[in-house]
């Protein structure tokens, strides 16, 4: 008998001995990092206070109870039963049973009316048919980002169980080294911005954080065959965690399943959904760019397969000896701060990712409280001595005063911007300046994954700001269905059109200028001395942004080195409206570290440029008296 199989049978025995005699346990067994316990009497289970609480506590495990086969009325019967029980108004749009589990997904426009006053209706729905209901939201925009993911995850049921109890195998097996170390390895992103990668190991288990691509330099991966790295083939991995979606975290993540990782990766369920969409358009790109993409589609979908989603503040082992959670960081929708706690209390790390300190539009502010933290990993972006953005009550004025310009010498406004975070900030700027009429009412074109992107926003309500939620989901009065937002569908004749017509504001990915629709924006209005371009993000060095923001008149489009190659003379006027990145300034990076409970004994300065990662490092020693690092490529830190 394996180690893992005795472990169950003694966690059995324990569950055993804990719950009622009149309480029968069939089996358990580990469903990634969730222990599941099996019974005829789930429904018993559920009613009974403190039972799966204290299990919990004794056993030191998330617990999920399911009922066995014969418990549950059969689906034709069952479906009957729940339609009936169900308010009309709760908008149920379909009922999936998942025999192997015990689960009913039951979808609707309103969960609320679904899961009634303190869960009562759910409750009624497991007393009279046995089946565990789980309630999943029909998104108020249509996704078919996240049509495809519930889809595919559905075909994949089977293969996604065997996965979930290969991994909670692996998370359970016994510890092994009387060895008692915890070091960090970084690469990528260090004295610069992109390529974001990181390796925590200890003797037991080894976690990448980040996997991802540098904008604007083609060929500039993360260091992944390093010794401390992937050396010893992707599967000496236990897992991999995602701070969130953007293509410099996430763009490489299929490249380990190419290779033959077969582990989870940890990450909440919107970034999980973002991540898919960002890496097949990544590799549509790269092929409209006539360019070898390093991965296909393929292992895409084995990566959304292996994809393990956690809520921000559940704390979940991911290996022997290691317990991450995640926690808000403000940047994008479902981008984490990520927590993790290492053996015994012996030692914690917290990675920022990407971090916006203050409350936006579209999102509440990071978080900075932990029960324990030595070391912060915290990104640099806008971390130099100078880098303080302008306060976005200020850089919707200078917007408002842009977009009037431009409107008053009949030009258009062309808005590169991230179709994930910033382009669903700028729609919530945009719809009430023109509903105050702040701004003249024109059409607002959307141009690459940006509306996408925001049918998936409006699918994860709850990670939203309060306010914004409420008017999506109770008032309806979703801002991103205003009237004037209209999706480019029809390719490069349309963008003519677009063009020769009305004022207009364009909101186009890429966000840096690295390619995508709005290089045919470029060829339409880059002689127009009439229209503006807008930058409200980072650009990263040696993209095309940097050059065009620093005031490069003449570009080239298309392959630099080939015969299709095109110059374009620049004449549109080019702006700058700090205050709408996702990214904390300096001051808001200070002031994280400041009020940080606890605050850190160590911080290592990344995601910046070298100058940029040197000045907030010094900082950050001579403000708080702690230690700071400014880190290369390829170096390892040994924490503990």
């Amino acid at each position: 008998m394996s180690s893992a199989d005795e472990t169950l049978d003694r966690i059995k025995a324990q569950v055993e001995e804990e719950t009622p005699d009149d309480i029968e346990i069939e089996s358990v067994a580990f469903e990634g990092p969730e222990l599941v316990i099996y019974t005829p009497d789930a429904q018993t289970v559920a009613n009974r206070d403190g039972i799966v609480r204290n299990l919990a506590q004794t056993l030191r495990k998330r617990i999920n109870v399911r009922p066995t086969q014969e418990a549950l009325v059969p689906p034709n019967e069952a479906r009957a039963q729940i339609t009936q029980t169900i308010p009309e108004d709760a908008g149920v749009q379909n009922l999936d049973f998942d025999r192997q589990t015990g689960e009913v997904f039951i979808e609707a426009e309103k969960p609320g009316r679904v899961i009634g006053r303190h869960g009562a209706t759910l409750d009624e729905i497991s007393a009279s048919v046995g089946w565990t209901p789980e309630v999943v939201r029909t998104p108020p925009m249509e996704s078919s980002t996240v049509s495809n993911v519930r889809n595919y995850l559905k075909q994949e049921r089977e293969e996604r169980r065997d996965i979930l109890q290969r991994v909670g195998r692996q998370i359970n097996r016994p510890t092994t080294s009387d060895e008692d170390w915890v070091r960090l390895t970084t690469l990528g992103c260090c004295r610069e911005v992109g390529r974001a990668a990181f390796i925590l190991s200890t003797p037991e288990s080894r976690i990448l954080i980040d996997c991802g691509d540098k904008p604007g330099a083609e060929g500039e991966v993360p260091y992944l065959q390093a010794p401390e790295a992937l050396a010893a083939g992707p599967n000496s991995l236990d897992a991999v965690v995602l701070t969130h979606a953007h293509l410099d975290h996430s763009a490489l993540i299929p490249i380990l399943f190419k290779y033959g990782y077969d582990g989870p990766i940890y990450t909440t369920a919107p970034t999980r959904d973002l991540m898919g969409l960002l890496q097949l358009d990544y590799l549509d790109v790269a092929s409209k760019e006539g360019r070898t993409p390093p991965y296909e589609s393929q292992q895409v979908r084995d990566a959304l397969k292996h994809t393990i989603p956690l809520e921000f503040g559940n704390v979940t082992d991911i290996a022997p000896d290691i317990k991450l959670t995640m926690h808000n960081a403000g940047h994008i929708l479902g981008s984490a701060v990520c927590h993790f706690h290492i053996g015994e209390g012996r030692y914690n790390v917290a990675f920022s990712g990407d971090i916006h300190y203050k409350d936006t539009r579209l999102l509440d502010g990071a978080v900075n409280d932990f029960p324990r933290v030595e070391t912060l990993v915290l990104e640099s972006t806008y971390g130099g001595k100078n880098d303080y953005q302008t306060d976005q009550s200020d850089s919707e004025r200078v917007l408002r005063d842009v977009i009037n310009e431009s409107y008053e010498n009949d030009g258009k406004v062309l808005i590169p911007a991230f179709a994930v975070g910033r382009s669903q900030e700028l729609m919530l700027v945009l719809e009430e300046a023109m509903r105050k009429g702040d701004i003249p009412t024109m059409p607002v074109y959307l141009d690459g994954m940006i509306r996408e992107a925001t049918a998936i926003h409006t699918a994860y309500p709850e990670y939203l700001r309060d306010d914004l939620r409420q008017r999506i989901l109770y008032e309806d009065e979703n801002p991103f269905l205003a009237e004037q937002f209209e999706q480019v569908d029809g390719g490069d004749e349309m963008r003519q059109d677009i063009a020769d017509d009305e004022p207009a504001i364009i909101l186009t990915t890429s966000g840096m200028v690295t390619g995508g629709p709005v290089m045919s924006w470029l060829r339409l209005l880059g002689s127009d001395p009439d229209s503006t371009m807008a930058f409200v993000g980072y650009q990263a060095e040696g993209t095309l942004g940097r050059q065009i923001q620093r005031g490069q008149d003449e570009i080239t489009l298309g392959d630099t080195s080939g015969p299709r190659a095109e110059r374009v003379s620049l004449r549109l006027n080019v702006e700058t409206v700090d205050g709408f990145s996702g990214h904390a300034d300096r001051q808001g990076l200070e002031s994280f570290v400041e009020t940080m409970h606890p605050r850190p004994e160590k911080i290592l300065c990344v995601h910046g440029d070298a100058s940029t990662t040197n000045q907030l490092s010094s900082a950050l020693y001579q403000k708080f008296n702690m230690r700071t690092h400014n880190p290369k490529n390829l170096e390892t830190f040994r924490l503990s």
